[in-house]
């Protein structure tokens, strides 16, 4: 396993960073562009003059661009570093297993 880096041990114990700050909520606000200008461009190739078309695979790549650029956007711009900070997870107090009735055996 390789050793963590300097700035991962700084984000994941949620230290405030002003520089993480800044760097990863201006790359949510990135984000957030790329999906506008994603959906601009597919609104503009869904609504060419043609008949309805079948859809192209670089409107396909538009619509994921969108999708990922929004969801990735708002999660960076909200919370920032927070997303890095280690959560607690707590033990189970008993353990189970699965066990198939059926292995493929007719029985």
């Amino acid at each position: 396993m390789m050793p963590k880096s300097k700035i991962m041990r700084r984000l994941e114990g949620g230290e405030r960073w002003w520089a993480a700050e800044i760097i990863l909520r201006a790359f949510g606000l990135a984000m957030l562009g790329l999906c506008v200008a994603a959906s601009v461009w597919l609104y503009g190739a869904v609504h060419q003059p043609p008949p309805p078309h079948e859809a192209r695979p670089l409107e396909f790549l538009a619509a994921l661009a969108s999708v990922i650029g929004w969801s990735l956007g708002w999660s960076f711009l909200v919370v920032g570093p927070g997303l890095f900070k280690l959560v607690p997870v707590p033990r189970r107090r008993g353990s189970y297993s699965i066990i198939f009735k059926n292995d493929g055996e007719n029985r």
